[in-house]
């Protein structure tokens, strides 16, 4: 279990929170005395019941018209450095119920490394599109060591939600070897259900390896044209 330092903000006001998370898809927090739980950033929900609206604002349950920032840990590999302990600094802003959705929700991340800040543009609301931006930022040599950046992670073809939903092959790697595409004897449909488990993009295990340029679906990473 990780421990993610961070921070509440609303129209009543900003509080330090932490942030809970088994790397998966759970995390929890507590925020003005009511513990929130989720699958990913922007479901957080109240674990009993549902607070009053004059303390919080929610979409389907799911808290919004809010700020939220946390702090992750990124190693990076620096070809003749070896891995330096990097900072992502995440804010995502969930803004107003509009109808079925929200009328803004923008996800700013900010990788802190060596004295440097790289940063995502502002465009992008998912954390692979983010991540995919801050390596195409770093040094030359200079390497994300990540879930998102394994060469055992894809997505489904269906695209990726906020964060979170990156399955992971490491128990089928001879499959996942082979995977070439979506569709056909060793497409991602084909062997979808073979994963070992969905993580969130940020996670890390000891099976990490570097993505090539030839593997799985997404292809590499970073990837150099626009995301599917």
């Amino acid at each position: 279990m990780q421990r993610w330092p961070g921070r509440y903000t609303d129209r009543h006001g900003s509080e330090e929170i932490v942030f809970e998370s088994d790397g998966r898809e759970s995390i929890r927090t507590t925020i003005r005395g009511v513990v929130f739980e989720g699958d990913m950033m922007d479901d957080l929900g109240a674990l009993s019941g549902t607070p009053p609206e004059q303390v919080f604002s929610f979409l389907d349950g799911a808290l919004c018209s809010c700020l939220l920032e946390w702090e992750v840990p990124m190693p990076v590999e620096v070809e003749g450095q070896g891995v330096r302990a990097g900072v992502l600094h995440c804010a995502l802003r969930l803004g107003e119920p509009v109808g079925p959705g929200l009328d803004e929700q923008s996800l700013i991340t900010t990788l802190r490394l060596d004295g440097h800040e790289y940063r995502n543009t502002e465009s992008q609301d998912e954390f692979e599109e983010a991540l995919h931006d801050i390596q195409r930022q770093l040094p030359r040599g200079a390497r994300i060591k990540a879930c998102v950046a394994c060469a055992w992670s894809d997505y489904s073809p269906g695209g990726p939600p906020l964060m979170a939903g990156l399955a992971c092959f490491r128990d089928a790697k001879d499959l996942y070897r082979r995977c070439d595409g979506k569709h056909g004897p060793h497409g991602i449909f084909a062997i979808w259900q073979e994963r070992t488990e969905f993580v969130q993009e940020t996670w890390l295990c000891e099976e990490f390896e570097h993505r090539t340029s030839d593997r799985g679906y997404r292809g590499p990473f970073p990837y150099l044209g626009p995301l599917r």
